[in-house]
């Protein structure tokens, strides 16, 4: 997939309910470097997540049973700008 915005990097931001997890694991088993089970029902995952992992969460939260799993969106700054802190543009995905 292409980077949509050019010139940046697009990270994701990975959100998952917990209350409505109930374990089923086909996230780990589709995006095994984000998503991972500690012992039978709790859930472990990376918050962020680089473009390289995009297609494996996207299809991990498109298979979750109870849609426990969310992923935004935001463009990074140039990498020729100077770090500042400053507020994410966000885009719901």
């Amino acid at each position: 997939m292409a980077n949509p915005v050019e010139g940046k990097q697009v990270l994701m931001r990975i959100v998952v309910d917990l209350n409505r997890c109930e374990g089923y694991a086909q996230c780990a088993f589709l995006a095994p470097d984000v998503f991972t089970m500690h012992g039978e029902e709790a859930l472990m995952y990376t918050p962020h997540a680089d473009d390289a992992q995009r297609e494996h969460v996207v299809r991990a939260a498109a298979a979750c049973p109870v849609q426990a799993i969310l992923v935004d969106q935001w463009a990074d700054q140039r990498a020729d700008e100077p770090t500042v802190a400053r507020e994410a543009d966000v885009h719901v995905g």
